[in-house]
């Protein structure tokens, strides 16, 4: 087991983050947030406390989408759905979903057809905390990374949250 990310590491990416979608949304006109259950919401809800803290943006769109059903894995073992929270339209908005490791790509493509269930956005961006290259297995790339790493297959990146796993850490395992 390798750490890749420390909690230090952990909050400073957040912050990082967190600025550059600012830098490239402007008071988050027309943005809207999306956190992919379960995992992606421990960075989601971080990316908007982080953005509340700096006073950039006064009016947050932020929701939380499960993509459970719309997963083309779904047929092979028994999956317990999360919840989502999306009380808004994305018709036309600036749409960034959220999530924790970007690997395949299998999961952002099910977040896609999930989210088309609550309108047609003008865009739609992807931020990440964890970039495994070389392991797509769609032309899925983030537009937002905390972290790039080469890995295995046969490797697991493990992201723990202290909401859920009493520490922040990042691991190759």
């Amino acid at each position: 087991m390798k750490t890749l990310l420390t909690e230090q590491q952990i909050g400073l990416t957040v912050k990082r983050l967190a600025h550059q979608l600012l830098e490239n949304h402007v008071a988050l006109n027309n943005t809207v947030l999306i956190g992919l259950q379960p995992r992606g919401i421990f960075l989601s809800d971080r990316i908007v406390r982080e953005i509340r803290q700096s006073g950039e943006a006064e009016n947050i769109v932020y929701g939380k989408l499960d993509i459970t059903f719309y997963r083309d894995d779904v047929r092979k073992e028994i999956h317990v759905p999360n919840q989502t929270d999306i009380r808004f339209s994305v018709e036309d908005k600036h749409v960034v979903l959220i999530d924790d490791v970007l690997y395949t790509g299998r999961t952002i493509r099910a977040a896609l057809d999930a989210l088309m269930d609550f309108g047609r956005p003008a865009k739609v961006e992807l931020m990440v905390l964890v970039d495994r290259r070389y392991s797509r297995q769609l032309p899925i790339q983030a537009d937002y990374i905390g972290k790039s790493i080469d890995s295995i297959i046969t490797q697991r990146v493990k992201v723990l949250w202290a909401e859920k796993d009493d520490k922040d850490e990042v691991v190759l395992v």
